[in-house]
């Protein structure tokens, strides 16, 4: 047996040797699978394709824009159609770019292919080896799971998007030195984020203090990131954005702003309406509003309107204001109750369906304090908890 080489050996332990086949595709068509292959681990995950937008981290957005140039791409359906079993190449494009007007080679370098021939036999170029930038954003992304208490948080992220689009909050570009702290809200990578927790201060490798955070993202997942981790990531990130502190601003003052009257009043009402969900919460449900002439005025009519849902009201409180911004105003009452607005369809006086707005199942208690707390100015940083319906401190 000393003198058998290594094909008689094998032959004799009834081991059949096949030989290796040469791979026939090319070293471009290679690259192209293994990226679609990503996209198919994303279907086999989620049971979806992936898709653009916010809500999406990144390497999803990533993974749909990925796919979009695949369908642009003339030998892509051939070449995967038996990798293809969910028909992800058959579905429209969405993505934002114009990927039409990008040739072959212009369509590979957005995949992240680039061309492979020139380089195919330099052995000083490192393949298939993610980048350290790459593995970091992997590991933060790795790093989340799934928020179990996500619900006490929610009505956080929908309030921050009303004090956005109201003006409340501002959106600050991040600076390199900006703190981080709990209570902040941040945009990270398109999504907002918000620091429910700092840890204790700890000692980091570089002698520097650190912390670790409890991160909460919109999207119903959670981080336990360290405080540089997230001020680097905030940082390098193009988008990334610090949300302004709630910023009230002139509600009353003495100098005149485009939104302003000189003088108005806040109205409560309450609804006689017989529809048996009013009726059977009459002495909670309340309709909020400002006008800068008279109340009375305002709802003549009402049993005619269906913005008071067809029925006379009854006006249960006013205060009286003086260089009143309305627009921020109303704001802060959209803010503060819109998770208790109810959901209610009416017909109209054509029989035509109406979801009445302004109407909220809160105290009439409740909304004194708010107008109490606007005036002196410490409505900043209250939330209104419909599960106690009291006003909270964030």
């Amino acid at each position: 047996m000393a003198d058998m080489d290594d094909d008689e050996l094998l032959d004799a332990l009834g081991v059949e040797v096949a030989p290796l086949k040469a791979s026939s595709r090319t070293p471009r068509e290679e690259r192209i699978i293994a990226g679609f292959e990503d996209i198919l681990r994303f279907h086999q995950a989620h049971g979806r394709g992936p898709q653009h937008g916010e809500g999406g981290d990144i390497f999803e957005r990533l993974y749909a824009v990925r796919l979009d140039q695949l369908r642009k791409l003339p030998e892509a359906r051939a070449l995967l159609a038996a990798l293809d079993a969910p028909g992800l190449l058959a579905g429209a494009s969405s993505a934002a770019a114009d990927v039409d007007v990008l040739d072959e080679d212009a369509l590979l370098a957005e995949l992240g292919i680039g061309d492979v021939a020139q380089a195919n036999d330099d052995l000083t170029v490192l393949r298939h080896v993610r980048s350290s930038l790459e593995k970091r954003a992997a590991e933060e992304v790795a790093d989340r799971e799934p928020c179990k208490d996500f619900e006490t948080f929610q009505p956080l992220f929908e309030q921050v998007e009303q004090e956005l689009k109201a003006g409340v909050r501002k959106a600050l570009r991040f600076g390199r030195d900006a703190s981080v702290a709990d209570g902040n809200f941040f945009v990270l990578g398109g999504q907002l984020a918000y620091v429910a927790e700092v840890g204790d201060t700890i000692k980091a490798p570089n002698g520097e203090s650190d912390a670790r955070l409890r991160v909460i993202y919109a999207n119903g997942t959670e981080s336990n990131l360290l405080r540089r981790s997230l001020q680097r990531a905030l940082y390098k990130d193009d988008t990334g954005r610090r949300l302004s502190d709630p910023d009230m601003g002139p509600l009353f003052g003495g100098e005149a702003e485009p939104d302003d009257i000189e003088s108005g009043t806040i109205y409560v009402l309450r609804s006689k309406s017989n529809h048996p969900f009013v009726a059977a919460h009459r002495e909670l449900i309340h309709k909020i509003g400002v006008t800068g002439g008279k109340v009375e005025t305002r709802i003549a009519g009402a049993d005619k309107d269906a913005t008071y849902l067809l029925a006379d009201v009854e006006v249960v409180a006013t205060y009286k204001l003086h260089n009143l911004n309305r627009v921020k105003l109303e704001a802060i009452f959209h803010r503060l109750f819109g998770a208790a607005q109810i959901d209610l369809t009416i017909e109209d006086r054509l029989g035509n369906p109406v979801k009445p707005r302004e109407w909220f199942l809160v105290p009439l208690s409740v909304v004194d304090e708010v107008v109490q707390k606007i005036i002196d100015g410490s409505i900043t940083g209250h939330i209104y908890d419909i599960k106690i319906a009291r006003l909270s401190k964030l």
